[in-house]
């Protein structure tokens, strides 16, 4: 069983920058056997998987963020960010964090487990 829950959503100008978390816990398993990550659901918009972290320990990006989100985790404090840059107001959705046992950006959110979700406005 894996719980997960955002927090670091809110409102910023153009330009702008947020770093979200997640705090995840599991039971009988282990976190790093998960694809895991984040994604964003914009209103009228389908999912839209943006940066992961594999069973690898890889990391993969959406091109929409590349050079402009960041996403670590510090798996002994049971927390994930994702750090954004640069922020635009396409970037306007409700960001998840999630984790699958399929891999790849669109697993998360369509497989496995996700949080409840914080909103991010971009906006002047």
């Amino acid at each position: 069983q894996v719980r997960l829950a955002e927090s670091g959503g809110g409102s910023v100008e153009p330009g702008g920058s947020l770093r979200l978390s997640c705090s995840f816990s599991i039971t009988d398993d282990r976190w790093e056997r998960y694809n895991r990550g984040w994604y964003r659901q914009a209103q009228g918009r389908e999912r839209e998987g943006l940066a992961n972290i594999d069973s690898g320990g890889n990391s993969q990006y959406a091109e929409s963020v590349k050079g402009r989100f960041t996403i670590s985790e510090d798996r002994f404090q049971g927390v994930m960010y994702l750090e954004m840059n640069s922020l635009k107001p396409e970037d306007t959705a409700t960001y998840y964090c999630a984790a699958a046992l399929y891999r790849g950006l669109g697993a998360l959110g369509k497989y496995g487990f996700r949080g409840p979700g914080t909103q991010v406005t971009v906006s002047s």
